[in-house]
């Protein structure tokens, strides 16, 4: 202590005024670099809660998945006769696989004259490879030169095991605002809606996640990021979200889309009939699918089916009226649909009917509608 105290002394008045200066300058050397040093973090995301950087990572994960599509159709000038394109309507849709097969809605596409995708900025043509207009699915193929893209299929998850209350994300294209991100939980499942085809969707999911125009076609995600199902539609009395959305399930997606990019269209499960629509049957107080005609060849004509007839005296003698297959009652034409198509072509069912009066069950091998 004393050596520190003479050193002190024996330092003139103009060297402390230097090293106190020096010193100054250091420690404000020292303070600049701690600021501009980037904060230490287990990584970039880590000053954000758990579920947000999920929902970060699963977003970039999945968004290159999904795309904007647009509908555009064709009026003629009825003074010039000149043709132009104008916007039909936009929606989105995701990648099914690296061949530029694309997945929306069927109602996104419908009465389209034209049809492209945006992936990444870039628009490209497209075409309809096919529909399920009563399941509310479609697929496109986008052109050739798109395909030089980095395409990114949507990871597929399962919509077995879905419980109310779990967290779900919609990406989609609301407004034609691309990959916008909403999310939400799954607020009902096993929802009977009934979609642009005329019959019911069956179980259906419902979710609270913002669904707006725009947003059909798009992905609904589990909190892994797999897809679960298709966002459809919304229940609202404005046209745009109430917190109330419905997706398809993607045991529907999953079966369809393949058939269609394999041949066309989707593979129906059919008896081999032609029915009248259900208010010619309530008009006639039928309770039941009352046959207009039996395809000849089909398993239905084998198994003795009889479509509505003229007697030779005029008499409209009525067909036979479906009331159950299997075990499944059959109360109109959308039961009907939606019992058929829980089996398989070639599958053989007991068909209930009502044959004047009487009630009678026939084995018939379903075809393909």
């Amino acid at each position: 202590m004393r050596t520190l105290r003479i050193l002190v002394t024996l330092v003139t008045p103009a060297r402390r005024a230097w090293l106190a200066g020096l010193v100054g300058v250091l420690v404000f050397l020292v303070w600049a670099t701690l600021a501009s040093a980037p904060v230490a973090h287990a990584d970039e995301l880590g000053d954000l809660l758990p579920e947000e950087r999920n929902t970060i990572r699963l977003f970039e994960r999945a968004a290159p998945s999904v795309v904007f599509v647009v509908n555009r159709g064709v009026q003629r000038d009825m003074f010039t006769s000149r043709t132009t394109e104008y916007l039909r309507g936009t929606g989105s849709g995701f990648i099914w696989d690296r061949d530029g097969h694309i997945v929306t809605n069927y109602h996104v596409i419908q009465g389209a004259s034209s049809v492209s995708v945006i992936i990444d900025n870039e628009e490209y043509a497209a075409r309809v490879l096919g529909a399920e207009p009563k399941r509310d699915i479609a697929v496109l193929a986008i052109e050739r030169t798109a395909r030089k893209v980095d395409m990114r299929p949507v990871v597929l998850g399962s919509d077995d095991r879905l419980r109310v209350g779990q967290h779900v994300i919609a990406i989609g294209s609301p407004f034609g605002l691309e990959r916008t991100l909403t999310t939400g939980v799954i607020s009902a499942l096993g929802r009977d809606i009934v979609g642009v085809g005329g019959v019911t969707i069956p179980d259906m999911i419902q979710t609270d996640a913002s669904i707006n125009p725009g947003n059909s076609g798009g992905p609904l995600l589990d909190s892994s990021g797999k897809l679960i199902g298709m966002n459809t539609m919304i229940y609202s009395n404005t046209g745009s979200s109430a917190g109330i959305g419905f997706a398809v399930p993607l045991r529907f997606v999953r079966r369809i889309v393949p058939q269609i990019i394999t041949t066309g269209h989707a593979i129906t499960p059919d008896l081999g009939v032609r029915y009248f629509d259900d208010d010619v049957a309530r008009r006639l107080d039928i309770e039941g699918v009352l046959i207009r005609a039996v395809a000849p060849g089909s398993g239905a004509e084998e198994a003795g089916l009889r479509g509505t007839r003229q007697a030779r005296d005029g008499q409209i003698l009525l067909g036979d009226v479906v009331v159950g297959i299997d075990q499944h009652r059959v109360r109109d034409y959308d039961e009907l649909y939606n019992v058929l198509d829980e089996y398989q072509p070639g599958t053989v069912v007991i068909v209930h009917v009502l044959r004047e009066g009487k009630r009678q069950k026939l084995r018939v091998r379903l075809g393909a509608l």
